[in-house]
């Protein structure tokens, strides 16, 4: 029997049982990990209101062997709350569909439970910040996530430079296939052609350019949304479902 301790944000909630959850979080030491939280949908729980999507909260838990994601689920013991993120971001409906789409992003890029990933950890902190902060655009705010999410998991799209030869950029073509730009000798069926203004948008999103990004005109963050979403939906195999919710400009 092994006691543990470390901070995360809640990424969703099952029903276990008539009073119990499992909540899944994604922790800044060990990854991905799920836990079941006893009572915590009984009226008198007193911390099951701290473990709701966009939580952060500090931790403790219970397994059973030396690991904490091993055989069977660990408990939830305890939880503290570091930021109510959820505060800010469940009463705008914007916000809201973009910020549960940043949860399954996550979700989907810490397939394997116990394993840390601590650079999606602390994007996935710092962008749910913003949100419910209302700092930026919500929509903007979830596409530069998605890009950086593709980044730090080894699959950063070229927004300048030709992706496949690294002819220096401005190029015309995008291809989701051959991972961004590409010029016109290096361009593949399927190619798009996107505008100027979208393609420095979406550089600038993957940078944290935000004085350009917002900037933007309503346009270019559509077209440049539906880019992002195809490079997401490549790489990830499968869209995400929270998408299809998300509010446009």
């Amino acid at each position: 029997m092994s006691l543990f301790r470390d901070d995360g944000i809640v990424l969703r909630t099952q029903k276990l049982g008539e009073a119990d959850r499992i909540i899944t979080l994604l922790t800044r030491g060990h990854g991905r990990v799920r836990a079941v939280a006893r009572g915590v949908r009984r009226t008198k729980s007193k911390f099951g209101a701290r473990l709701e999507p966009f939580s952060h909260v500090d931790v403790q838990f219970f397994a059973r062997g030396s690991d904490l994601v091993g055989r069977g689920l660990p408990l939830c013991t305890q939880s503290e709350t570091i930021a109510p993120y959820g505060s800010g971001i469940a009463s705008d409906y914007a916000r809201y569909t973009a910020g549960t789409a940043m949860l399954e992003t996550a979700e989907r890029f810490t397939d394997n439970e116990g394993e840390p990933a601590v650079q999606q950890y602390l994007l996935l902190v710092g962008g749910l910040r913003v949100l419910a902060r209302g700092e930026h655009e919500p929509h903007l705010v979830l596409d530069a996530f998605l890009l950086r999410s593709l980044a730090v998991n080894g699959y950063a799209p070229s927004f300048d430079e030709c992706a496949k030869c690294g002819l220096p950029g401005p190029n015309r073509f995008f291809s989701v296939a051959a991972g961004g730009s590409v010029c016109v000798d290096c361009r593949v069926p399927g190619s798009v052609v996107p505008s100027a203004e979208t393609l420095t948008l979406l550089g600038a999103l993957l940078t944290g350019d935000w004085e350009t990004a917002d900037a933007c005109e309503a346009r270019h963050a559509r077209e440049g949304s539906g880019l992002v979403s195809a490079y997401l939906h490549w790489h990830l195999e499968r869209g995400l479902r929270s998408l299809r919710y998300v509010e446009k400009s």
